[in-house]
Order: structure tokens, then sequence, then C-alpha cells
């Protein structure tokens, strides 16, 4: 938690059970976070610029971490990332990939391109909450954000 504030977490990822399954884990969490999903690259540029549907900054509150999906429609996610990390205003917001792939080129690609860290979804269901839980626990509860 920030500074009593919930922690608002932007979702991008297309596979809606994959969001099923980390807005479950997350809500699990005695830190009360705020989640947004969105389903597609575009979405998350738009959403992250106030542009087009989400013009209005109240639609659009900046998130404190943004969880990113690689191969996501409309735009992927590494160019989401850079176009992210070159915005004086967004650069500062953490990004963690999480992906299903665990190519060494993605991996050298996101780091390159600003996330934090990078985490690849495991193809087996317990496995991936394993993850989440896992992921959870150290970003939300152990991690520490700067006041703002």
């Amino acid at each position: 938690m920030i500074e009593g504030k919930p922690i608002r977490i932007l979702l991008v990822e297309d596979d809606a059970a994959h969001a099923e399954i980390a807005r479950r884990n997350l809500e699990s969490f005695r830190v009360a976070n705020q989640l947004h999903h969105l389903g597609d690259g575009q979405q998350a540029l738009d959403y992250l610029t106030r542009t087009g549907a989400y013009a209005e900054p109240a639609e659009a509150p900046r998130p404190d971490l943004i969880l990113l999906d690689l191969r996501l429609p409309k735009v992927d996610g590494i160019e989401v990332l850079d176009r992210l990390k070159r915005d004086q205003a967004l650069r500062a917001i953490p990004v963690i990939v999480l992906t299903t792939s665990d190519a060494e080129r993605d991996i050298a690609a996101a780091y390159q391109h600003g996330a934090v860290s990078y985490l690849t979804k495991p193809v087996e269901f317990a496995k991936f909450v394993e993850l989440m839980e896992a992921f959870g626990f150290y970003w939300l509860v152990w991690n520490r954000f700067p006041a703002n």
C-alpha cells in the first residue's frame, strides 16, 4: 500500500482466463488494490496517454504498477513498453512483463525497454496460480513504493 492509498494496477492481458487468475490472486492479499484490466496494446496506450475512450483523466487514473503481456493484439507489449518509457510523464511507472514467452530475445528486449521484472507464465494452471501468489506477496506486501 502506498501511504494508505490502494495500489492501482493496470493489467494488460488479452487472455481472459489469465486475467481472471491474476485478478483473483491479487484480490486475495490484504492490501486494498484497484485492478484495471485492458485486453490489447492500443487500449493500454490510449489509457496511459489519456486519449480516445480514456481522454478524461478520471477514466484513466495513473497506475502504480503495470502488468504487461507481450503477445497482445493491435500493439504488442514491447511497443507499449517502449512508448511508455519514452514518455517523461509515464516512464517512472514500474512495468512487470507477465507473458508465456521464455524466449531470450523477448526477455532481453523487455529489460532493454525498461521492464523492472520479467515473469514467464507457466502452462500448468496450478503453477500459474503459484506464480501469481508469490508475485502478489512480494510486490504488494514486501515491495516499497515511492511517495507520490
